[in-house]
């Protein structure tokens, strides 16, 4: 009996095209939701120290939002079919965390951002050579995304109550949605 070729494709492996479908589908998706999360912080803390911080983050966010909405277009890629849960979950999470405080709302960019560094380097690992555009504006989000993290701790976000806890089920949900996103 013959043995397969080193490079053929392995049950469940998924072609390259399907790949660059799900890292724009889930980028799209998590761009989107990160903007809801930032809505939600600014509805309640609007007239905060740290609003214009937090819008800060928000406008960058909507710019990696516009680069993912055009990739869907040109790439022919439909966005993950829980957009509208994305919608109600992200928002609800900028109220809530902002709801308990400065420090709390800080604590969610800070856990959001760290797993977002691990799924950009992921992708980066994986995505091929000819992706160079692709390639170059994830590299300059996941900068934009570790700068938010950063300015997340510059704002004591290890300091938000019960920060273990909040920052662990924060990253989950999030290592969650990417995982759902990704497929759905």
């Amino acid at each position: 009996m013959p043995l397969l070729p080193v490079s053929s494709p392995l049950p469940g492996d998924i072609s390259e095209k399907e790949q660059l479908a799900r890292i724009v589908r889930v980028n799209h998706a998590g761009e989107y939701g990160a903007k809801r999360i930032y809505a939600g912080q600014l509805a309640v803390l609007k007239k905060s120290p740290v609003a214009p911080i937090i819008s800060h983050m928000a406008d960058q966010e909507q710019q990696h939002l516009r680069y993912f909405e055009e990739q869907l277009v040109a790439r022919q890629v439909r966005p993950t079919l829980l957009h509208p849960l994305w919608h109600v979950a992200g928002y609800m999470l900028g109220v809530g965390t902002a709801l308990l405080g400065e420090k709390a709302a800080m604590a969610c960019t800070a856990a959001v951002e760290e797993v977002i560094d691990a799924h950009y380097s992921k992708q980066l690992a994986v995505l091929p050579d000819s992706e160079t555009a692709l390639r170059d504006a994830i590299v300059t989000f996941r900068a934009e995304e570790c700068e938010h993290r950063d300015i997340a701790l510059d704002h004591h976000a290890t300091e938000a109550p019960a920060y273990p806890l909040l920052s662990q089920a924060i990253r989950m949900g999030s290592k969650l949605a990417i995982w759902l996103a990704t497929r759905i």
